[in-house]
């Protein structure tokens, strides 16, 4: 249940038209820049608060659109470059994610985002990105008149250890009958949907389409093990414990 739905930003496929703003646009979306981060983050929660009965009301009834402009006011408050979201929870009913695509300018808020937040309980949990589905293979995306499921994806990945990085191809058998923007979206979304998007802008160095089907590919399971791997976690996502061999100082 994405409202915004965000996507990837990558250099050498953006081709979104640049906007002009004027003047008076110009001055509010300059305010957040020269304001303490972490008062933009704490307003945000004291406005979260006081929402909270009319958007579980909303989410509740299945209408959503009534609570979408006051939620998209606040997140601009903190900064109005921030993208939100609304998603089934993975520990709680709802999970409420906020995110700066990892833009390294944006940081700051979303930092000051997560760490005034308040504790999960049964029915919100909080993400500062995009997490990663679990599991990946029971995903299906609706495209036009395509359903991709992501099971059937295939990755070609080059790991440089040294660098600590995974260079891949992207392959789906109907990637091929997609226009250019949906083609490139089917690139970067399954890979953001199994490892997160924190994890892939960390990990991912250089990413393809390959629209023929590679000869020795792998899933995205397969992937999330390698990548994760790299970055010292174990199968679940979490960080994996050095102990020292018995004998040694």
């Amino acid at each position: 249940m994405k409202w915004f739905p965000w996507r990837r930003r990558h250099a050498a496929h953006d081709t979104s038209p640049a906007v002009e703003p004027d003047s008076d646009q110009v001055a509010e979306w300059l305010e957040p820049a020269v304001e303490n981060p972490q008062a933009r983050a704490e307003r945000f929660w004291v406005r979260w608060h006081e929402l909270l009965p009319r958007i579980n009301s909303a989410l509740g009834d299945s209408e959503p659109k009534r609570i979408e402009h006051l939620l998209c006011e606040e997140v601009a408050a903190i900064h109005p470059e921030l993208h939100f979201s609304v998603e089934r929870g993975q520990r709680a009913v709802y999970a409420l994610v906020v995110t700066g695509q990892e833009r390294p300018d944006l940081r700051p808020y979303t930092d000051a985002w997560q760490l005034a937040a308040p504790p999960e309980d049964l029915i919100w949990e909080y993400h500062d990105s995009v997490p990663p589905v679990p599991d990946p293979t029971q995903v299906t995306v609706n495209i036009g008149e395509h359903r991709l499921r992501l099971a059937d994806v295939r990755v070609v990945a080059q790991v440089d250890r040294d660098a600590g990085v995974v260079d891949v191809a992207v392959h789906h058998p109907k990637l091929a009958a997609l226009p250019d923007d949906a083609r490139t979206a089917m690139t970067f979304l399954p890979l953001d949907a199994t490892l997160g998007e924190r994890l892939a802008a960390e990990r991912l160095r250089r990413v393809e389409t390959a629209e023929a089907a590679p000869e020795h590919g792998i899933t995205l399971v397969e992937l999330r093990t390698i990548v994760r791997g790299l970055a010292g976690q174990d199968a679940d996502g979490n960080p994996m414990e050095h102990t020292t061999p018995s004998g040694e100082a």
